[in-house]
């Protein structure tokens, strides 16, 4: 493993962020169209351990997601991009992932009534819009963060922040972020430190 040029404190921070790492966790972002937003739900994904994260535009332009200095999480987070949802599902899918979907609807389930430490991909949808239709319909599972305000919404990169520390309470609570858990995806950990001593 290329770790020597390394120092210890700084190995040693690697290994502690590579091991939380939630390899059964996905977010996909639709269309977020600010990439402020972008780059603050990219910082979530990195605190709650998400590694990587599927990016669909096909309405608004892809934005520039860059990689300009240690600090900024788009370093250690790894995204995919697709031009429409199928694709994207598709892959989720074969990889053993159920898709959740937040929306305002009607048939949409309360947040706090799933079970976040499934296989799950998590999809968010346009500041505006929300989730598109095509979404809507191959989603797995549709749910709401509840809330009970007069005004009945929250910036995307909340909303997402909100939905993430969900999960990782859940996945907290059952031991996915132990020693014992993480072995069970030594490969994947172990190929990640090397990487991240790389950059």
């Amino acid at each position: 493993m290329m770790r020597g040029f390394k120092t210890q404190k700084r190995l040693e921070k690697i290994i502690k962020a590579a091991s939380a790492r939630q390899f059964t966790l996905r977010l996909v972002l639709e269309n977020i169209h600010d990439p402020h937003n972008v780059s603050a739900i990219f910082r979530t994904c990195d605190a709650v351990g998400v590694q990587k994260v599927s990016l669909i535009y096909n309405v608004e332009k892809f934005p520039k997601i860059g990689r300009v200095s240690s600090a900024s999480a788009n370093k250690w987070v790894e995204f995919d991009k697709y031009v429409d949802a199928k694709t994207c599902f598709n892959e989720l899918r074969n990889q053993g992932l159920k898709i959740y979907s937040t929306t305002l609807d009607e048939k949409a389930k309360d947040l706090y009534s799933l079970d976040l430490t499934e296989k799950v991909a998590i999809v968010v949808g346009n500041e505006h819009r929300g989730i598109s239709d095509e979404v809507r319909k191959l989603s797995d599972e549709l749910f709401f963060i509840p809330m009970s305000g007069m005004v009945q919404s929250l910036n995307v990169s909340v909303a997402a922040a909100v939905i993430l520390y969900e999960a990782f309470r859940q996945r907290f609570l059952k031991g996915m972020y132990s020693e014992e858990y993480v072995n069970k995806y030594k490969t994947e950990v172990e190929n990640l430190i090397d990487k991240w001593c790389e950059k």
